[in-house]
């Protein structure tokens, strides 16, 4: 079984992410959406709610699942046998901090490749941040997150 992880933050998931999960979802038998934990972000999610946003996103998808790390992500990937890393790319600066993290997941475990997807052309512009700040302005993000999560966004930036 070929074993693919997609790590990031996903705080919150957003449409670029799930069109980066679901073609990943189409090249591995198994796909593991990893939330990973970042001690110099500041979530709007905790890891468990993140992992429950993802799950409803990828709720159809057979060979899609999530999980959570605290540590390194080569360590992960060794763990659970997979033979790649998955990190969907943006632009060039988004490029430039993936490759390094590339050479530093491939010295720490030469077990998996990274393999990079470039994002859709509707979604270059997106990321969670975006998301965060225009919801927090109280902008629609109805076009940035599916809808079955935009409630709990909005809620939770209502909240703050």
């Amino acid at each position: 079984m070929r074993i693919a992880v997609c790590p990031g933050s996903f705080d919150p998931v957003t449409f670029g992410h799930r069109d980066i999960i679901y073609r990943a979802s189409q090249l591995f038998d198994k796909v593991i959406v990893l939330v990973a934990v970042n001690a110099q972000k500041d979530p709007l999610f905790t890891p468990a709610e993140r992992v429950a946003l993802i799950q409803k996103v990828t709720k159809d998808w057979d060979n899609v699942v999530v999980d959570i790390c605290e540590g390194l992500i080569a360590d992960y990937v060794k763990q659970v046998g997979a033979v790649a890393i998955v990190k969907g790319l943006r632009a060039v600066t988004d490029f430039e901090y993936e490759f390094q993290m590339a050479l530093v997941n491939k010295n720490l475990y030469g077990g998996a490749e990274t393999v990079f997807l470039t994002t859709s052309s509707e979604n270059t512009y997106l990321s969670s941040s975006v998301v965060k700040q225009v919801a927090s302005f109280g902008g629609d993000i109805s076009k940035f997150v599916p809808r079955c999560i935009l409630g709990d966004i909005e809620a939770r930036i209502k909240g703050q």
